[in-house]
């Protein structure tokens, strides 16, 4: 055989021989029979489930890297050309494998004018690609010299290789230093993307310090003890400045090897302002022990409608949630009484130990929100909250989860003012009928209680346990009766597995449960069934229990392009152009930045 030669990075130079074809799985395919199957398919999107990951998320320059993948083609049988090529963030550079260089090669190392091999997708299995044993490269290979955020990408194109079908990606960082961080932060700092921050502890920004944290950053939480789990608080005397982007994402993560991570590693980020709540002038904030730093409210001073938090963009946070004591823990990410001069867009909470998202009121907006793989619920808020949403999907996978969406005012009493009132346009609601919950009554799809109002239009509500929608407390059902809590744009598909001969897919069979007060299904189910646009019908959804790599899109003949959909408010939030069900049209805008990965997949 020709012998090859990679560099996964650039410093390292290793021979390796040249994958034949049809070896490791990879079917070869002609030009002409490609040519023959390929005019007889329509062929933009593939069923396949692909992803890749490597050893450790954050790297020193010269530590060893392993690839893996793994490949479940679903039936897809389209001939395919492959490439995959890591692609430095800061400069643009692709570097492609297999030999290493700017020229462009499939992963077989040929070239377009030596003709790139067409090869179905083959399933593999945590196959290492590159490292010891790997398929493409079975020795060592060393992470580049080349500080900040890369992508490990890879593609399947057409037999053409002209137009991309499918990628996978997953991020490293490469770092020239690893910063301990501990105590609090009482002036203005930046953490840059060639360095990665190890947190210990409680870290409060006060005292009018503005924490900017630059793209591609990474920042590890280090398991701590309670009472002071390793958090990043912002408190109302602080603020952060966190805007990364879809190719360089800001990640939190846990300090854990990849494979041995878990919920409740670190505690996650806390926002904390000035804005109106309805427990009195301030409150501390869950999660954390009382001190100053931790309450949230106007305090002594006047209300601030616009409190400044800070802005988050492209931020993850994973593995958070730690303990503080039995029946407190830190969110993946808290809002507490911050303003509407604070920025949430394109933010995932991944494994969190209680909740994703979770708003303490205050007015703060919030669009592009994954929740995926919470031991508690998706989306929370109480306390007054006042904010708006669009786009959001919760996806529940196989071990734990609770609901969708846990809506309260406050306990006690019901109608404290003011009144939790958010508005909620396009949100897909993905449960798991695998997914174990304590209390066994309580994996719904919405959950509504304690006098909440609300707007809820364009969402999906799919394979929740116990029931699509619950309402509980009379002070729940005053506010339907005032017209305070509004929902029109629903489709229901799958939910009540749990109950005695499973899931009914009729309105009635969608709508409340068997635990359902009696005094509020009533009012519940003549509310449902008065609102004009609520359907129960399979949304099909292309991929949406493929965990590790879902697709949340709506599939060839889904009702959730139907005409008909509510269209967004035009007020300057809203993206009135969002004319479907659910948080998906055609495009995917969780791509690349986000991370699906089912952890024990991984190990």
């Amino acid at each position: 055989m020709q012998k090859q030669f990679l560099i996964l990075a650039g410093l390292l130079v290793l021979p390796t021989l040249s994958v034949a074809a049809g070896s490791a799985g990879f079917e070869a395919i002609s030009y002409s029979e490609a040519r023959r199957e390929a005019e007889a398919l329509s062929h933009n999107e593939s069923p396949a489930s692909l992803y890749i990951w490597t050893n450790k998320v954050v790297y020193s320059p010269g530590d060893p890297l392993t690839l893996r993948w793994t490949s479940k083609p679903n039936n897809d049988l389209y001939p395919y050309t492959l490439f995959a090529y890591r692609l430095n963030n800061q400069t643009g550079a692709k570097t492609y494998l297999p030999g290493n260089s700017a020229e462009v090669t499939d992963i077989f190392g040929n070239t377009a004018s030596q003709g790139y091999r067409i090869t179905r997708l083959p399933e593999a299995s945590k196959q290492v690609l590159v490292g010891s044993g790997g398929i493409l490269v079975s020795s060592t290979v060393a992470v580049p010299n080349e500080p900040g955020m890369h992508t490990l990408v890879l593609e399947l194109r057409d037999f053409t290789a002209t137009r991309v079908i499918k990628s996978a990606y997953y991020k490293i960082s490469v770092v020239t230093e690893f910063v301990n961080v501990s105590g609090n932060i009482e002036s203005s700092v930046t953490w840059v993307n060639s360095k990665a921050y190890r947190v210990t502890g409680i870290v409060f920004v006060r005292n009018n310090a503005v924490l900017t944290i630059e793209p591609g950053t990474v920042i590890l939480g280090q398991p701590s003890a309670p009472p002071n789990p390793s958090t990043i608080v912002i408190t109302r005397t602080g603020r952060i400045v966190a805007n990364g982007t879809k190719s360089r994402p800001i990640i939190m993560t846990s300090s854990r090897d990849v494979g041995q991570r878990d919920r409740g590693d670190w505690g996650g980020l806390i926002l904390l302002g000035r804005a109106r709540i309805n427990v009195g002038a301030e409150a501390v904030i869950e999660g954390l022990p009382d001190s100053p730093d931790s309450r949230f409210g106007p305090g002594s001073g006047q209300a601030d409608e616009n409190h400044n938090c800070g802005s988050l963009r492209y931020v993850r946070v994973e593995f958070a949630g730690a303990v503080l004591a039995p029946g407190s823990e830190v969110n993946g990410i808290t809002w507490g009484g911050c303003g509407k001069a604070t920025v949430s867009e394109h933010l995932q909470s991944h494994y969190g130990f209680d909740d994703a998202f979770e708003w303490f009121g205050g007015n703060n907006d919030g669009r592009y929100l994954v929740a995926s793989f919470a031991r508690d619920d998706y989306f929370d808020w109480q306390l007054g909250w006042t904010g708006r949403l669009q786009f959001g999907v919760a996806v529940a996978n196989g071990d734990f989860g609770n609901r969708g969406i846990e809506a309260d005012n406050l306990s006690n009493p019901q109608d404290a003012q003011p009144i939790s009132n958010p508005t909620l346009y396009n949100f897909s609601f993905i449960g798991n009928p695998l997914s174990i919950e304590e209390d066994v009554n309580a994996n719904a799809g919405i959950w509504l209680r304690r006098g909440t109002a609300g707007t809820l239009r364009n969402v999906v509500v799919f394979d929740w346990n116990q029931t699509g929608i619950e309402i509980r407390d009379t002070g729940t059902v005053n506010q339907i009766n005032a017209g305070n809590l509004r929902l029109d744009g629903l489709l229901l598909w799958n939910n009540g597995r749990d109950r005695q001969g499973g899931a009914v897919n009729t309105l009635e069979g969608q709508v409340g449960s068997p635990n359902t007060p009696a005094a509020v299904l009533g009012p519940l189910r003549t509310w449902v069934s008065g609102s004009p646009r609520i359907f129960v019908e399979d949304p099909k959804m292309r991929r949406p229990l493929e965990y590790s790599n879902p697709d949340f899109r709506p599939g060839p003949g889904s009702p959730l392009w139907k005409p008909g959909w509510v269209q967004p408010p035009d007020d300057g939030f809203f993206d009135q152009s969002a004319r479907f069900l659910g948080a998906f049209g055609d495009v995917d805008w969780t791509e690349e930045w986000t991370s699906f990965h089912v952890e024990t997949e991984l190990r």
